[in-house]
């Protein structure tokens, strides 16, 4: 498994009963997980003591219940990249990062850094814009890609809060795979693509997203962008019913087939407070040149 635990402002403190504690640069908020279920290891006092509960709707949903007036966002400062995000609590009990994704972060900078050459990147389904921030700092030119107006916005926030307003980056609203289909016809290569596509989603015009039925062909195409010298190639996927070998398949099938390299995927996840408990958070796949 692909850890993240370099995070010194986010920790989770409990895992118990379907349900996470987590701290968030000290605000501590328990959120859904179905994927614990074990018992807890610390008090109720102290699962009571969260600032924000979010629970879930037997319809669907949910909503937060907030013990305490928290300020409508505050900062969380990842180090080891120097990036600086924007925390809130939203409406689909997401708080505006996925901090797993801090390894896979990582990994691509260091690739970016060490190529030695301008690199240019796409970023799909790109959310809040970790993983935007993560290699604008190596030093990427970044084309950001999300339906959504709103964390568009929230991610080109995110990029000034971390000092690189001036850094080249182009951030679209947009639907990822009529994009995607944009930039072939118009001859635009990229040198390191990434997408983190949802189970399920709706593009800006009402365009429906899955998952299984999409991926493959996406990443095909995706694979068509790629320059003729490129760096890597990176899948997330939060869906349970994809293992990491699924991942690999299709990288070996479309990016690999072409540009060789080295295929590898695996869980990602978080470790905890507690010594030996990791919480599973997905999986992904990566291609990188030799």
């Amino acid at each position: 498994m692909w850890l993240a635990n370099n995070w010194k402002e986010y920790q989770i403190l409990d895992l118990s009963g379907g349900e996470k504690l987590e701290s968030w640069n000290g605000v501590k908020v328990v959120r859904p997980d179905p994927q614990v279920i074990w018992d807890r290891r610390l008090s109720p006092k102290k699962w009571e003591s969260a600032d924000g509960v979010y629970h879930r709707s037997n319809k669907g949903g949910g909503e937060w219940q907030f013990k305490t007036k928290l300020p409508e966002r505050w900062p969380m400062h990842y180090a080891p990249l120097d990036l600086t995000f924007h925390i809130k609590p939203t409406g689909f009990k997401h708080m505006g990062l996925f901090p797993e994704q801090a390894v896979n972060w990582e990994w691509m900078a260091d690739l970016i850094r060490k190529a030695g050459r301008p690199i240019r990147v796409l970023n799909l389904f790109a959310y809040t814009g970790g993983a935007t921030l993560a290699a604008a700092r190596a030093g990427a030119q970044v084309v950001h890609v999300d339906s959504s107006k709103g964390v568009v916005t929230w991610a080109k926030e995110n990029l000034a809060l971390s000092g690189m307003a001036d850094r080249p980056v182009r951030f679209i609203a947009d639907d990822a795979i009529k994009f995607v289909e944009r930039e072939k016809r118009r001859g635009n290569f990229y040198d390191g693509i990434l997408m983190d596509p949802p189970s399920y989603g709706r593009g800006p015009g009402g365009e429906v997203f899955k998952l299984e039925k999409e991926l493959f062909h996406l990443i095909e195409n995706c694979a068509g962008l790629l320059s003729e010298n490129p760096l890597f190639f990176l899948i997330n996927s939060y869906t349970t019913g994809l293992a990491p070998s699924v991942l690999s398949n299709l990288l070996y099938l479309t990016v690999a087939k072409k540009h060789g390299g080295k295929v590898s995927a695996d869980e990602i996840g978080l470790a905890t407070a507690h010594k030996g408990l990791i919480l599973p958070c997905g999986s992904s796949g990566r291609w990188q040149s030799l």
